[in-house]
């Protein structure tokens, strides 16, 4: 099967958040399966050819798009994964990708994705190459399904393509002026009042996408169910319910090579699940470093989070002076929003003793925090999949999570659900009901024996893209008549 994947990020050479890990470990773990995948994104500033040894496509220079009435001229920088029918294009535009971030606010922040999703079509035609698949991501490239609909659906090499697009998080949807849709190149008669294009007087990306492409999923199960209603839709429940036959959730995967007990780097201590000790010697590792004295009697609470609205960290407020009662050592680590930096410096400010707070990046303290805490704590409002508490569960990290999303679909009960539980849930999103987990996680690990039967649960779970490659596989499948389809089940929202 040939697939083309077009995203904004994709580690290692540019990366934001989790879209930059999937569009790392998913075409690898295609490209494994025997897929002949090719990865598109920007060029930039960001990332050095130098260091990731990238080379210029001569071949196909020149290359030219159209945004709005303006030519933009564009080189394409290639690299081939070694031992794999897997390449990379980067598309150099300098005009708009050589920036102080990603992403932008910028008044032409739509121009730069138009142009990425043009580049597409024009390298692909240029190569060629015809992929039965565009699997496409998010806002910043969900327009790919309608080019491949409304500007390229003369052109023979795409004649039996069919395109995916994956929303990886509901609230980012990608609105413009109507302007935008003169610059993409679009008909306008699809931007009316509640049309395909139109999204509150503006021209949403996003909307647009799902309207026109073949199939759509996201990033959990639960999250796929929870975006089709109000309170999680962002406005967008109704185009989603209308679309809900083509609308399936698929859980991430992680990248058990980085993110393994067993061989992590960052790590000082190994350890498996027949050697399940070693993990102690993390905790003490761990917590001599931040400066607090071990106590195997006294559980140590982890949090490896953006400091966001969406995370939850409001509900440790109002119970703040409660948790400190408690025999529990907290270690949080994060950066994001001013408001929860400073309540979490004038936490762990307060009580020194019981919280340490670090607000930066570090990965690695996240991966000590990941393997040397007893519990893990994630109380989002709404997670559409979430990569911690997978991590945590790999490393008998017990999770303490809400029942939201991809959270939900990983994390059980182990008071509600006998001998499938591996974790703590809370459903209402408030601070009683997160205080009741936190004190039934609590009372649990005085039981020693049962603690472990939850570490070594979690551990054995296979999180590996290998399940979600799979899973993608059986959608591509659903849309391509010619290939033989394979049981779609287990993705169905």
């Amino acid at each position: 099967m040939k697939i083309c994947f077009v995203t904004s990020e994709c580690a290692p050479f540019v990366k934001t958040g989790g879209l930059g890990d999937v569009s790392r470990a998913l075409p690898r773990a295609l490209a494994k399966m025997g897929c002949e995948v090719k990865v598109f994104l920007p060029l930039y500033r960001q990332i050095s050819t130098r260091d990731h040894r990238l080379s210029l496509c001569e071949k196909l220079l020149p290359l030219a798009s159209k945004v709005g009435d303006r030519r933009v001229d564009f080189r394409v920088w290639f690299k081939k994964e070694k031992g794999l029918n897997l390449e990379y294009y980067f598309i150099d535009c300098p005009y708009y990708y050589h920036r102080q971030d990603v992403y932008t606010a910028d008044a032409d922040e739509d121009e730069r994705f138009i142009l990425l999703q043009d580049a597409v079509f024009q390298v692909l035609d240029r190569l060629p190459f015809s992929p039965d698949i565009l699997h496409c991501n998010d806002w910043q490239t969900a327009l790919v399904p309608v080019f491949l609909k409304e500007k390229y659906n003369h052109n023979p090499l795409f004649a039996r393509t069919k395109s995916l697009l994956t929303i990886h998080n509901i609230g980012y949807q990608g609105k413009f002026a109507p302007e935008s849709i003169r610059k993409a190149g679009l008909p306008e008669h699809h931007y009316y009042p509640g049309g395909p294009f139109e999204f509150f007087h503006t021209f949403s990306f996003l909307k647009a996408g799902i309207v026109f492409a073949d199939i759509i999923n996201t990033v959990s199960p639960t999250y796929a169910k929870e975006i089709q209603t109000p309170e999680y839709g962002a406005g967008l429940d109704g185009v989603l319910r209308s679309r809900k036959e083509s609308l399936f959730g698929i859980l991430n995967g992680i990248d058990t090579r980085l993110w393994n007990p067993r061989t992590d780097p960052y790590i000082p201590y190994h350890y498996s699940l027949r050697t399940l000790s070693h993990k102690q010697k993390n905790k003490d590792y761990l917590l001599d470093r931040i400066g607090s004295r071990f106590n195997p009697q006294v559980p140590t609470v982890g949090m490896v989070t953006r400091l966001a609205f969406q995370k939850g960290i409001d509900l440790l407020e109002p119970i703040l002076s409660m948790i400190t009662e408690l025999p529990l050592q907290w270690i949080i680590l994060g950066t994001g929003e001013e408001r929860y930096e400073s309540f979490l410096r004038w936490a762990s400010e307060t009580y020194p003793q019981k919280i340490y707070a670090n607000i930066a990046f570090d990965n690695e303290l996240a991966h000590l925090i990941t393997a040397g805490c007893d519990m893990f704590l994630m109380p989002s409002r709404y997670e559409p999949c979430g990569l911690n508490q997978m991590y945590s569960l790999n490393y008998g990290t017990v999770p303490i999570v809400r029942k939201t999303g991809g959270l939900a679909d990983t994390v059980f009960d182990a008071t509600e659900n006998g001998g499938r539980g591996n974790g703590f849930t809370f459903d209402n999103f408030d601070p009683h009901s997160l205080y009741q987990a936190i004190t039934r996680a609590l009372k649990t690990f005085e039981d020693k024996s049962y603690w472990k039967t939850l570490m070594k649960r979690g551990m054995r779970a296979d999180f590996s893209w290998n399940r979600s490659a799979r899973d993608y596989m059986a959608l591509y499948e659903k849309v391509l008549p010619h290939f033989g389809t394979r049981d779609a089940g287990s993705a169905a929202a």
